[in-house]
């Protein structure tokens, strides 16, 4: 049984799986976006999610805290300059997972792991304004009051087919055709 037993060890030992998910966090970090396997993608993930977390509060503890794991001095300041603004109100969920099909050398299953805030193409998506879509349709028809009763329904039906047949339809103006007036002829004297 598998109680309690969460961490993914990759096929690696503990000294290689901490410095393979460092080196990992660290080029996330400073190019916003890698491809790798989906498990190593999920293990990356719980990896690099609580530092970024940690960058929040840039303070001396908190940096020295994220260099213990990271060991890259470039990749701790990109994270407490930059990163930590773009994330500041996102509550969590900083990393995204996009599969991309499987590795032809042996089937493994491969994806895209990327910062949620430095993709321009979603951000756009979600920009647009427009209100996702759902699959319950309403009807576009908005009804101004709802008859209470089967004889008001009746009169109200009525009235609107009294307006119908009493609206005519409206001839639309043309402009008159305009003749060109001819020239007249030249003549030699």
């Amino acid at each position: 049984m598998r109680h309690q037993k969460k961490i993914n060890h990759l096929g690696r030992t503990s000294s290689h799986r901490k410095a393979m998910l460092s080196n990992m966090a660290s080029s996330l970090i400073l190019h916003k976006r890698i491809h790798t396997t989906v498990a190593k993608a999920k293990a990356l993930r719980t990896f690099v999610e609580p530092l970024i977390t940690k960058s929040k509060d840039d303070s001396t503890h908190s940096r020295r805290l994220v260099f213990s794991y990271l060991q890259n001095k470039e990749a701790v300041s990109e994270l407490f300059r930059e990163i930590s603004k773009k994330i500041l109100e996102r509550p969590g969920g900083y990393t995204r997972i996009l599969k991309t099909g499987n590795r032809m050398g042996d089937n493994a299953e491969m994806c895209l792991i990327e910062l949620v805030d430095y993709n321009e193409v979603m951000l756009a998506v979600k920009d647009d304004g427009k209100a996702k879509a759902t699959r319950r349709k309403r009807s576009t028809k908005k009804k101004a009051v709802e008859p209470e009763s089967k004889e008001t329904k009746a009169e109200v039906k009525s009235e609107e087919k009294a307006e119908k047949k009493t609206k005519k339809p409206v001839k639309k103006e043309t402009e008159p055709e305009v003749i060109p007036e001819a020239e007249e002829p030249i003549t030699e004297s």
